[in-house]
């Protein structure tokens, strides 16, 4: 019993987008049930959205995306979820001999290797696999068979291969994302730019629940995950002749916390701030700093970004320690970490529900305050038109939570880019997997679009509220809307023919081949283009296909022809429907459409 196939990976605030090949995936499937498997289970098959506070990790992102089958937003992963279904229709397939009898096992040569369920009433079924990562020709049962790297060959009949993990038949879909600007209610008499409205989130105690305590306390025994925040507030008297001042009244402050985010501020004013990371959530950070003669107000705000979901969990957060003022050259120190600090759960715009958008505090004037830290905004807006499913473009924010209609769609940190390097363009699947091979969007934001569920909008009279804790522009944020960009397939006259097409030839009397099949993706739309067609030897992947050295003159107009206003077509990669271009080769042939 395998428990957990990992479809992917999930994506952590500060790191690239991890996905996983379905080639590879489909390996690991076949290879289980060759070697006498009984049940697996995908995690995930459907990805998802970690709305409000529901995150792990810590740092793991909103999308709970997981490169799975069926993505965030409830659409088909392709050519994912097709290859899976068709892997899994083979498998079914070969059902009756799994289950009838053991297995044996045969060495076909290194790295490769024959599984056969064969029972005495003739039932048969065989798994070929190559588990090495050079493509191999093998001789089984008297017949030749060519593998390639990595790949399992299934075979229902012991003779005949009905589908190879490495070769895949399901088309591939390229999402797209349409933006549009918040389109404001047209009943309402606020207007996005303009009628934005905001409340300044206090710094520092602001409730009355707050309470004194000598030394740093550890921020989730003290919240009780009541909040992501926990203010760290201190007042100190300076005369102005303390050791550790220099040029005057300038000091450093330095801090270190378990994390796993924190922003500084001396008597009210913003002085800096840290986060840590996926691999390492401590914060330490100094922050050159003025004092003022007499008292001086510490506000410290520490925040956490999910919690702990595997392990003991007793790695904590917040700020422990040491907090010290310090000079820059002459080495002097005091340390603060034990004197009576006040704290305080929470913040003031959370006690009174400004998430809901209802207060009668919220401030409505032209002159909109952007790029400060520490303000809640609120609009109305109206939904996207359409049915597609709807994002939030976040770009111009800066970190902190976002309510629709009083529901947390939950944290929101773009400007939390991840590392320029350590990204593939085409990840080679072949060979073991692990969640640092295949990643995508180095440099980019980690997250930048943020899932809204249609069920969460009205037509109009929407209320979006946001906390912003670093800084931003409102006025930047978009919709968008997911839609489908292309359709593509990639088959070989070397590819097994249509998993749905095994046994046609016992009724027909013919072998069918390989073919190539596209399906819009939605029931009200027709295939409205063919955007590129060749068969012979194409070069490049979905969205960047060229032509190669050999190419049928005739692909354009034939795919024109079968699919241009269908809503699916299939058609034969064969030279009896194109003609041969090249003798002697093996043609594929690569096509990619649209749909509208």
């Amino acid at each position: 019993m395998w428990t957990e196939n990992w479809s992917g990976w999930f994506l952590y605030f500060g790191g690239a987008a991890p996905y996983r090949p379905v080639e590879d995936l489909a390996f690991a499937v076949a290879r289980f049930y060759q070697r006498g498997g009984t049940f697996q289970n995908y995690y995930m098959y459907h990805g998802g959205t970690n709305f409000g506070r529901t995150t792990g990790g810590p740092f793991i992102a909103t999308s709970y995306d997981y490169d799975a089958p069926i993505d965030e937003y409830g659409i088909p992963r392709q050519p994912k979820w097709g290859h899976l279904k068709d892997v899994h229709k083979a498998i079914k397939l070969c059902e009756k001999a799994l289950v009838a009898t053991d297995p044996t096992y045969t060495s076909l040569g290194p790295n490769s290797e024959a599984t056969v369920y064969k029972t005495g009433s003739g039932l048969c079924a065989a798994f070929l696999a190559n588990v090495g990562t050079s493509d191999v020709t093998v001789n089984f049962s008297g017949n030749s068979y060519r593998l390639p790297a990595w790949s399992v060959s299934i075979l229902p009949d012991c003779k005949n291969v009905v589908l190879n993990t490495a070769k895949i038949n399901s088309m591939t879909m390229i999402p797209s994302f349409s933006h549009q600007a918040l389109n404001v209610d047209a009943d309402s008499t606020e207007a996005i730019g303009s009628g934005w409205s905001w409340i300044n989130e206090p710094v520092g105690i602001s409730k009355d629940n707050a309470f004194t305590k000598p030394g740093l306390l550890e921020q989730i025994n003290t919240t009780g995950d009541q909040s992501d925040y926990l203010w760290y507030s201190l007042s100190i008297n300076i005369k102005g002749d303390e050791p550790f001042l220099e040029d005057g009244y300038q000091t450093i402050l330095h801090v270190e916390s378990l994390g796993h985010a924190l922003r500084a501020f001396i008597n009210g004013k913003f002085a800096g701030s840290a986060n840590g990371n996926s691999s390492n959530a401590n914060v330490a950070v100094e922050i050159p700093v003025t004092l003022l003669p007499g008292k001086n107000a510490i506000d410290l705000l520490s925040m956490t970004v999910g919690l702990e979901n595997s392990g003991l969990g007793k790695t904590g957060a917040g700020i422990t320690g040491p907090v010290k003022l310090k000079g820059s050259k002459n080495g002097n120190s005091v340390d603060l970490s034990s004197q009576r600090w006040t704290y305080q759960i929470g913040l003031k715009g959370e006690d009174i529900g400004l998430s809901t958008g209802s207060s009668s505090q919220w401030v409505s004037q032209s002159d909109l305050p952007k790029n400060q830290p520490l303000i809640w905004y609120k609009t109305k807006f109206d939904a996207p038109a359409g049915n597609d499913p709807v994002a939030l473009d976040f770009t111009g924010m800066g970190k902190g939570e976002a309510w629709i209609n009083g529901q947390s769609i939950g944290r929101y940190w773009p400007t939390y880019i991840s590392p320029k390097s350590g990204c593939t363009d085409s990840c080679n699947y072949r060979g073991a997997y692990n969640s640092d091979k295949c990643r995508r969007n180095c440099g980019k934001p980690s997250q930048e679009l943020y899932h809204v569920p249609r069920s969460w909008l009205q037509p109009s009279g929407n209320t979006l509220v946001l906390f912003e804790e670093v800084g931003g522009d409102p006025t930047q944020l978009a919709f968008a809307t997911r839609q489908t960009g292309s359709l593509c397939s990639h088959v070989s006259e070397s590819h097994p023919s249509p998993v749905d097409m095994w046994g046609s030839h016992s009724k027909t009397g013919t072998k069918p081949g390989p073919t190539l099949s596209l399906a819009c993706p939605f029931p009200d739309q027709a295939i409205s283009s063919i955007k590129f067609a060749s068969f012979g030897t194409p070069n490049g992947t979905c969205g960047s296909f060229s032509h190669g050295k050999c190419s049928s003159a005739k692909a354009l107009s034939i795919l024109q022809k079968a699919c241009i206003g269908s809503k699916s077509c299939s058609i034969a990669v064969s030279t009896g429907t194109f003609g041969d271009p090249c003798r002697g080769v093996i043609k594929s042939l690569a096509v990619e459409a649209s749909c509208t």
